[in-house]
This record gives C-alpha cells, sequence and structure tokens, in this order.
C-alpha cells in the first residue's frame, strides 16, 4: 500500500462512516463496519484499480462486509444492548431545533422505505455517488438504479407530506 491510496482511504473515513450508519443504524456496529473495511482494503490493495474512483471500491467492500455481518448475526440469535440510551432533544434555539427535528423525520421515513431504496437513495442522495457507480456498488443495472430512487424519493416526500 503506497502512502497516497492511505491518505485517500482516511480523507473517505467520514463518507465510509455515514454510508456504515445508513447500513447497520447503530453508531457501534458503524465504527465496526468502518474499520472491517479499512482492513479489508489493506489487505486487498493490489486488486484496486487505480484508474477508477477509490470511493465506490470501498463502499462495495463496505456493503459486502455488512452482508457478511448480517448473515453472521441471523445464526447468532437475539443481541441486545443494555447500555444504549436514547439521545435527549437538543435545547437549540428556533431554526436549529426545526432543522434537527425534520432531519430526525427524513431518517424515520427513511428507515421504514425497503431496504433496496434506503440503500439507493443514501448512495445517490446522501453521498452524491453516480447512478453508474451505486450500480457498481449494488451490483444491479442502472436502470435499476433510476427505478428504485424514483419510488424511494416519491415515498419520501409523501410520507413527509411534501408532495
Amino acid at each position: 500500500m503506497d502512502a497516497a491510496f492511505g491518505e485517500a482511504m482516511i480523507a473517505l473515513l467520514p463518507n465510509l462512516r455515514r454510508y456504515a450508519l445508513s447500513l447497520t443504524r447503530r453508531h457501534d456496529q458503524a465504527d465496526d463496519l468502518v474499520q472491517q473495511t479499512v482492513e479489508r482494503a489493506i489487505a486487498h490493495a493490489a486488486s484496486y484499480d487505480p484508474s477508477q474512483r477509490l470511493e465506490p471500491w470501498l463502499f462495495r467492500i463496505m456493503r459486502n462486509g455488512f452482508i457478511d455481518q448480517t448473515r453472521r448475526r441471523r445464526s447468532a440469535g437475539t443481541e441486545v444492548d443494555i447500555h444504549e440510551m436514547p439521545e435527549a432533544l437538543p435545547t437549540d434555539p428556533g431554526a436549529a431545533i426545526e432543522a434537527r427535528l425534520m432531519l430526525r423525520s427524513v431518517e424515520a421515513v427513511m428507515a421504514e422505505l425497503p431496504a433496496e431504496q434506503r440503500e439507493v437513495l443514501h448512495l445517490v442522495c446522501v453521498e452524491e455517488m453516480s447512478y453508474a457507480e451505486t450500480a457498481r456498488i449494488l451490483d444491479i443495472p442502472q436502470g435499476t438504479v433510476m427505478s428504485r430512487l424514483s419510488r424511494a424519493r416519491l415515498a419520501l416526500a409523501e410520507r413527509l407530506g411534501i408532495k
């Protein structure tokens, strides 16, 4: 692994964490998933094609790792986190409170979307991936990305009362 590769991965850590949170919906699991992704990327750095963007390659590694974790958890049984506590409502004035409430509403509605729509919506709208990059990450046709994104946007707007 060369220094430029490592620096590029470090610069993408916030993006990886956001995507991990969208997949796991838990901070502790997201952190573990990011760490696992970076470890796998370093171990398989020789398979990375430098002519391609690094971010989609890392997201693909992360998604595959998440799928592996999900399969392991299904066979492990029910897991309970006794340390998890609900977040307190922020005490910021006016617009900040409204913005946070809207963000929470959007997050809640996104969580209700089917996983396929939620994943596409996150990659395209939050991570700003192109349709082609999203299609490669999810291993689906580009047209499927566009139709899932369209359905996700419509459902989001309808459930938020924006439509």
